[in-house]
């Protein structure tokens, strides 16, 4: 072999290994920067269905005391012939009853329960001659078989209650019980002025147990009571019947 033969195939084999025995060589760069995000697939806006309802938890814990409930007022009424409220009621004031004369042409024509303790503002001095208020008296001589004490020509106390868990009241003539579902407040019997007397007066309900003011024995008239009986035509009878005294109630719900 010649030196140029020999030096040609060094020349050949420098170059094989420089391209790695005739494959191309190759090198790795640095990564690139991260691409951006994708497109939404085809059904990416679609939801599927609803699942199904899990279970019922526990119960929480109990909440806070709320504040107490407002009050509805309540009813009030005057308790006609006894000085005190029935039990379970608030007795505002216990007094006597007053009215206008039995005789007088005018004046008022309903009885009032009048206080023991009055508060005067302005006075005149003298009676002016215009109008009065007396006490009131039993007229019930022919009658006494009916209350339980001897009340003829005795002033007639009074006395103001204050229900304050009921809100309504009703005066039932001719009945001594209350409807189902109402509260009796007391029973008695009916009671006005006489009917031949000039002035004219309310029916009340006086109470059954009726009693008198301390001391009043002596009768000084003034505004009066009667037991109020039925008469019988335009009234119908039965079920009412001629001269016969009505009862009445006081009932609240």
């Amino acid at each position: 072999m010649t030196s140029a033969n020999a030096m040609q195939l060094d020349e050949s084999r420098i170059a094989k290994r420089a391209t790695g025995g005739g494959k191309t060589a190759s090198c790795r760069g640095l990564p690139g920067l991260p691409g951006r995000d994708g497109r939404d697939g085809r059904d990416a806006g679609l939801r599927g269905n609803p699942g199904k309802p899990g279970a019922a938890g526990p119960p929480g814990p109990p909440g806070l005391k709320g504040e107490p409930g407002g009050s509805t007022g309540g009813v009030v009424y005057s308790r006609w012939g006894r000085k005190h409220c029935p039990s379970g009621t608030n007795e505002l004031y216990s007094g006597v009853m007053g009215g206008s004369w039995y005789h007088h042409d005018g004046g008022a024509s309903n009885y009032l329960c009048l206080p023991l303790n009055p508060i005067f503002d302005r006075t005149t001095s003298g009676s002016q001659g215009y109008s009065y208020i007396y006490g009131t008296e039993y007229e019930v001589s022919g009658q006494s078989n009916i209350f339980t004490e001897k009340l003829h020509d005795h002033d007639a106390p009074c006395a103001v209650c204050h229900v304050e868990s009921r809100g309504s009241q009703v005066m039932i003539p001719a009945r001594n019980i209350c409807p189902s579902g109402w509260t009796l407040e007391y029973k008695g019997y009916l009671m006005s002025a006489h009917y031949g007397h000039k002035g004219r007066t309310q029916f009340i309900c006086v109470d059954g147990n009726a009693e008198a003011t301390t001391g009043s024995h002596v009768g000084r008239d003034g505004a009066l009571l009667y037991f109020v009986e039925g008469s019988c035509g335009s009234l119908p009878c039965p079920p009412y019947a001629n001269g016969k005294e009505l009862t009445c109630v006081v009932c609240t719900k």
